[in-house]
């Protein structure tokens, strides 16, 4: 027997939530987003609204519990959901980079361009709008407020190929290939490189995947290292 319909239903819909988080760190999904048969943008945003958890105080705490060990941050307090959906999305870039490497306009997180966002959030005139909390969260990514309002400059990481970034995953990439004798790399392999004296873990797949997705954003110099390695860009997918 089924005692409540509208909480059998938010037990199935918390699954395919669950799904999406792991696919893109984040329940700040869009309001269209359906996932797993269930149109769980809707039913976020339904329940971020006051009242949106049921009116009865346990059964909206257990609910938002529930939610907040999915994501502690599924219903942001202090800032919109979209700024939210952005930030999830430049936390997962610079985490799969690995740092060291500046989000440009054009480089894009499952279709949100977190280059654009980004260059945003640290011209001035956006940053000094920002809470205590946001700005804090983008320190914590390595963003900090532009001291000039015109478009950031092209970092260490995005000049001529080279950059600490590029420059241990090209490392990472030679010594698979030296070793394995191809560049059939798997997505989540990781690969422990010296460099000056200096061992980092690079993960070399990730690090693959993304310069093939994003082949459109490499310099000349970028494409010619891959090129050497392996890479046929006229196939690469």
């Amino acid at each position: 027997m089924v005692w409540s319909v509208g909480d059998t239903a938010f037990w199935k819909n918390l699954g395919a939530a669950r799904s999406y988080y792991a696919a893109h760190s984040t329940l700040a999904c869009p309001r269209n987003t359906i996932w797993d048969g269930v149109a769980l943008g809707q039913w976020l945003s339904n329940l971020r609204r006051p009242g949106g958890l049921g009116t009865d105080p346990a059964r909206a705490d257990e609910r938002r519990r529930a939610l907040e060990a999915i994501a502690p941050e599924w219903n942001p307090a202090g800032w919109p959901v979209d700024w939210q959906r952005h930030y999830a999305a430049t936390r997962h870039l610079l985490a799969e980079e690995q740092g060291g490497v500046e989000p440009l306009p054009g480089i894009t997180v499952n279709g949100i361009d977190v280059g654009t966002w980004t260059t945003r959030q640290t011209d001035p005139a956006v940053w000094d709008t920002l809470s205590p909390q946001q700005r804090q969260r983008l320190e914590a990514l390595g963003l900090t407020r532009r001291t000039e309002t015109a478009p950031a400059a092209t970092t260490a990481a995005g000049k001529g190929g080279k950059g600490p970034a590029f420059e241990r995953g090209i490392t990472a990439l030679t010594q698979f290939v030296q070793r394995e004798g191809h560049l059939k790399v798997p997505r989540q392999h990781t690969e422990t490189v010296v460099i000056d004296g200096q061992e980092h873990a690079v993960k070399a797949g990730i690090f693959l995947s993304n310069r093939k997705s994003r082949r459109a954003k490499l310099s000349t110099e970028q494409r010619e290292q891959l090129a050497t390695l392996g890479i046929d860009w006229t196939t690469a997918t």
